[in-house]
């Protein structure tokens, strides 16, 4: 915790100074130089993206969803920074291997590809779309072509179509107990939002983000219990089991600034109060005061967690939660937000930042020791850590 008589960085002009140059130039003297060009796959197309510390290939495969959003990451800069012919090219490239090799016959996307694209892995979901989708969006943004605008509202469609209609996703459950999500919700939501950036207002877009923020507040939200659910009976009720009781903080606290952000987009304190309330729950349940950082999972009761795994600290929700902190600071002026935001950033940036090498490890052990020297593989790429970067830069500086 900060001294008493220590301001919190956000709170100063020269701290705010600080923050937007370490977010800004990490993003492009560090972040950027670490992915890029060695990620780029000049004989196949698209993206290999599990690398070691030191850039070296661990791995060809390629995921659908890191394909997808590459492409997004890198054609957001472009459409905000600085229009880069080589991020422009490079995300061409991405969009062209998914274009080629990434659907299957139904229409359906695959989630695991080799490196040359023949179909490896399907999942019961379709996130793969959604990710495609915002990558679609912002190529129409950054070249105007109406092909790009046309996939993205299709991708969109048939993304909340197959997560939406009953009966038509298999479900991961029987009958016996029937639970939804939030993660659906929340993808679906960002999506919207990220459509709507790079696409303008649209009724279909305004429809599925206040769907999904009601039903988030409705069913996962729990003022009672100060607690954000990952998983409900369909009408919201508790489902007390192992499952049924397991916490994110992380991706709850991602949520909360989807919304957060859509409150500010709209001058919605309503919508702004749901998401620090959100953020504060979770932060709550979330934050390790023994060791620092936020466990992975948690009990709603404090029972154990029946994932191995439940207490290590990953690179992602930190990530989200450096952006809900700032994002909560600058829209309450709170400086119980300034605190947590100094507090995630300066425990993360000491455990998983690497000076040497760029980027950030993405698996640590409780105590903020390094797990494995990975920097990239099928679920980490070039996203929620250029992302936060980008997102609190853009807030910084406006």
């Amino acid at each position: 915790m900060l001294p008493a008589d220590q301001p919190a960085r956000l709170t100063t002009t020269d701290g705010r100074n600080r923050l937007l140059h370490c977010y800004r130039d990490g993003l492009l003297n560090d972040t950027v130089p670490f992915w890029f060009p060695r990620s780029v796959d000049v004989e196949h197309g698209g993206f290999v993206h599990c690398l070691d510390h030191d850039g070296s290939l661990l791995d060809t495969d390629k995921s659908v969803w890191a394909q997808g959003r590459m492409c997004w990451m890198l054609l957001t800069l472009y459409n905000t920074i600085e229009k880069r012919t080589e991020w422009l090219t490079w995300a061409e490239s991405g969009l062209n291997f998914i274009e080629r090799h990434c659907f299957d016959t139904d229409g359906r996307m695959f989630f695991h590809v080799a490196q040359d694209g023949k179909a490896i892995r399907k999942r019961r979901y379709a996130f793969s779309e959604a990710f495609a989708a915002i990558a679609y969006a912002a190529h129409y943004q950054a070249t105007g072509k109406e092909q790009s605008a046309q996939r993205a509202n299709h991708l969109f469609d048939f993304f909340t179509h197959w997560n939406f209609t009953p009966g038509l996703m298999p479900p991961k459950h029987t009958d016996t107990r029937p639970v939804i999500g939030l993660g659906p919700r929340m993808i679906t939501l960002i999506t919207a939002q990220e459509m709507r950036t790079s696409l303008g207002e649209a009724p279909h877009l305004t429809k599925w983000i206040d769907r999904c923020i009601d039903e988030i507040s409705s069913l996962f939200v729990k003022p009672e219990l100060r607690v954000v659910m990952e998983t409900v009976a369909p009408n919201g009720d508790l489902v007390d089991h192992f499952d049924g009781r397991l916490l994110n903080p992380g991706h709850a606290i991602e949520g909360a600034w989807f919304i957060m952000q859509e409150g500010h987009y709209r001058s919605d304190s309503s919508l702004i109060r749901l998401g620090f309330d959100m953020l504060e729950w979770m932060w709550e349940r979330g934050w390790d005061h023994e060791f620092g950082g936020l466990f992975y999972f948690r009990d709603l009761h404090d029972k154990p967690v029946q994932e191995y795994w439940q207490d290590m600290k990953f690179w992602w929700p930190h990530n989200e939660t450096i952006i809900a902190t700032l994002m909560a600071y600058e829209l309450t002026g709170d400086v119980k937000f300034a605190q947590w935001h100094q507090q995630v950033h300066d425990w993360s940036f000491r455990h998983f930042a690497d000076p040497e090498g760029g980027e950030w490890f993405g698996y640590l052990h409780r105590d903020g020791r390094r797990a494995t020297s990975t920097k990239g593989n099928l679920w980490k790429s070039f996203f929620h850590h250029p992302r936060m970067q980008w997102l609190c830069s853009q807030w910084l500086g406006s």
